[in-house]
């Protein structure tokens, strides 16, 4: 069954026969904003059960209801990898999730650090990003955004068996750590636009599961880095 370019997803099963009932919302941007009417198909995804075309049995302004006819895409899960940043300001914040999710990373995680800038984030409003990313850029999963935690907590209860590239600004030309590493469970750490402070660093430094690497020359802005970050672990260890 050919792919659909308009997609959604839905937390709702998906499988041959299924019915799914619409939101509002969702109402509204399939028969308000792209205009779709009774029979028009488009493509649904929960997550983790594939991508599934599905028809418009009823349109309606405050609501339908669509029927899956068949699958259209297997269920592809990313790499376990977590990114994990101190948010800045909220449209940059946003890119980070958004890239994040096109990029496969499978868990987002905001962390306050000593020099975070921003003290607070909307933990639906990220997600909501993440599922609007996933969306656009044809995945079938969406990459759970977590609250906001403090670094030093979430470094005290560390698991054994993820590595973690540390994106160290203090470092330059140091990717062959990061080849040296091994593969299975990985954590990216990027840092707030003040840098880590040094007892931040020192810890990393001293985890036997934390591997430094410098993202070049030039220090990045946080989102800036985040995607570079991606995109290095993504050309050693990642899916591509």
């Amino acid at each position: 069954m050919s792919r659909e370019k308009i997609r959604l997803f839905v937390d709702a099963a998906l499988g041959e026969g299924q019915s799914v009932d619409l939101t509002r919302e969702q109402a509204h941007y399939l028969f308000g904003v792209m205009r779709l009417g009774q029979g028009a198909r488009v493509a649904l995804f929960n997550g983790h059960a594939g991508e599934w075309t599905a028809e418009v049995a009823e349109a309606g302004k405050r609501g339908g209801r669509l029927a899956v006819l068949g699958q259209s895409a297997p269920q592809l899960d990313p790499p376990d990898l977590w990114l994990i940043f101190a948010p800045i300001k909220k449209a940059r914040t946003d890119f980070i999730v958004e890239k994040a999710a096109e990029m496969g990373a499978a868990r987002i995680m905001p962390v306050q650090t000593a020099f975070t800038n921003s003290e607070r984030i909307r933990q639906d409003r990220l997600q909501a990003h993440a599922v609007e990313a996933a969306e656009q850029c044809g995945g079938t999963f969406v990459p759970a955004v977590e609250e906001l935690q403090r670094l030093d907590r979430l470094l005290e209860g560390w698991p054994d068996d993820r590595q973690i590239m540390f994106c160290d600004e203090a470092l330059v030309g140091a990717r062959e750590v990061l080849g040296a590493a091994g593969g299975g469970k990985w954590a990216i750490l990027i840092g707030p636009e003040g840098g880590f402070s040094d007892s931040e660093r020192k810890r990393l430094q001293a985890m036997p599961q934390a591997h430094a690497v410098s993202l070049g020359p030039r220090i990045l802005r946080a989102d800036t880095a985040a995607v570079a970050a991606l995109t290095l672990w993504q050309s050693t260890r990642g899916d591509w």
